[in-house]
């Protein structure tokens, strides 16, 4: 199961990277499900926590590959990212919404901000909602439902991510339901989608309980766009414009 406790894995030379494979690679899965995140503790403001920060969610906008292009989210500033990143949301449980396209760095950031946890020495447990709804189905066929249901409780942050990628079958809704709504006002939750609320019927059939978990997780919501326009397409077509450069006649 891809689900894991993160620890942290990168060192304080390096910038937070962009695609998908380096985002799960940054943080290892820990021996022990339960045993949650074993990180280092921030320093005060303007110390080391501040600088770690800054290493996750840099402002630069060159466009590199390392960093993430606040240029092309406007509707995303390296400054709301490090006030996230400082954990008020997770005292208060306030849910955070990422919502764009894929490629547009919706992981990334969600990335970033699990980090961030981590080294505050948080409970953090990153899945995909469907790996989410499948090992709850498991446990509900092996009679474990209880069980694991009370171990995603006892995190200070879920991210689910990849919401609206796949439809869920009308137990997995109400599983993903049920994570969501008995978290609500308590603990924090992250949430990434490719879907405007107005879509997510196509994920959760029952209106019903689409409107009811909506409800929840949009409630005190930071609700954060990224977009439309791939970073990874993007790349892809700059690299071939790169190539296809007619070659310099010397004189």
């Amino acid at each position: 199961m891809t689900s894991c406790c993160w620890r942290e894995a990168h060192n304080e030379q390096s910038t937070f990277p962009t695609t998908r494979s380096h985002d799960q690679a940054a943080l290892q899965s820990a021996p022990n499900a339960d045993d949650g995140a074993t990180v280092q503790q921030p320093g005060g403001a303007g110390g080391e926590g501040e600088e770690n920060t800054r290493w996750i969610f840099g402002s630069s906008v060159d466009g590199g590959e390392e960093e993430f292009d606040y240029t092309q989210s406007p509707m995303v500033t390296a400054g709301k990212m490090m006030e996230l990143a400082e954990g008020g949301y997770i005292e208060r449980a306030e849910p955070i919404l990422l919502i764009g396209e894929c490629g547009t760095g919706k992981t990334h950031l969600l990335s970033g901000l699990c980090v961030a946890a981590c080294r505050q020495k948080r409970r953090v447990r990153f899945t995909t909602a469907a790996a989410l709804v499948n090992e709850l189905v498991e446990a509900k066929h092996q009679l474990q439902l209880r069980r694991v249901m009370a171990r995603w409780s006892r995190y200070d942050l879920i991210a689910i991510d990849e919401v609206g990628y796949v439809p869920l079958a009308e137990v997995g809704a109400e599983f993903l339901f049920q994570v969501i709504a008995e978290r609500a006002e308590r603990t924090a939750v992250i949430v990434t989608t490719n879907l405007p609320f107005s879509e997510w019927t196509q994920v959760i059939p029952n209106a019903r309980l689409c409107k009811a978990l909506l409800d929840r997780i949009t409630d005190r919501a930071h609700i954060l766009e990224t977009g439309t326009e791939s970073y990874r397409f993007r790349r892809t077509m700059d690299k071939q414009k790169k190539g296809s450069k007619p070659p310099e006649i010397s004189k």
